[in-house]
């Protein structure tokens, strides 16, 4: 059976210092529950805001782990501690820049301050990196998307282009649930009856 393989890493100083309870990982959890069709494993990390720990825990996740995929959450705004974009594009092979405009995008839409995330999308060998933002809201609408008081998406999440990339990648095919995220590929990428 086809399995992808998840990398879920919350940065955060005080959550990994026991400070407080991270919401990040569960929230993202919680999510790909309710979008995957496909199985799904987790490999989930809480480490603190040090360039060389998420660095390492990046590269430990698609190197030793062999992750199709990964979210990181927090740590992505202007503030000095805020270094997983620095850290994700020192262990990145290419940049993949779309992901980063659309979370900003989608974001603008709530809030103006939206324009000070740094947040990026990386490859790193066959795997996909994402930096999400760290409250379980803005995670959901950044995966989502903006949608209208009907359920209709009026601005798409970043997940939509998730499993075309990671095909591309030529890792597992995903499938989700259309009522929660639509999958988009190009109509000779799609297989039927998996």
């Amino acid at each position: 059976m086809i399995m992808i393989k998840i990398g879920l890493v919350s940065v955060s100083d005080r959550a990994s210092n026991g400070i407080y309870q991270d919401e990040g990982i569960p929230s993202l959890i919680s999510w790909l529950q309710l979008a995957l069709k496909t199985p799904f494993a987790t490999e989930s990390r809480v480490i603190p805001d040090e360039q060389p720990i998420i660095e390492q825990t990046l590269c430990e996740l698609v190197d030793n782990l062999h992750c199709d995929l990964i979210f990181t959450t927090g740590g992505t705004g202007p503030a000095l501690r805020d270094l997983t974009p620095d850290a994700t594009l020192a262990i990145a092979d290419r940049v993949m820049p779309g992901f980063g405009e659309q979370m900003r995008q989608i974001s603008l839409h709530f809030v103006p301050t939206a324009i000070l995330s740094r947040q990026v999308g990386v490859i790193r060998k066959k795997c996909l990196i994402l930096n999400l933002p760290g409250r379980p809201k803005s995670i959901q609408e950044t995966l989502e998307g903006v949608k209208d008081s009907k359920g209709n998406t009026l601005v798409h999440g970043i997940f939509a282009s998730v499993p075309y990339c990671i095909d591309l990648l030529e890792g597992p095919y995903i499938e989700t649930h259309e009522h929660i995220v639509k999958a988009f590929r190009p109509k000779q990428a799609i297989k039927s009856n998996l």
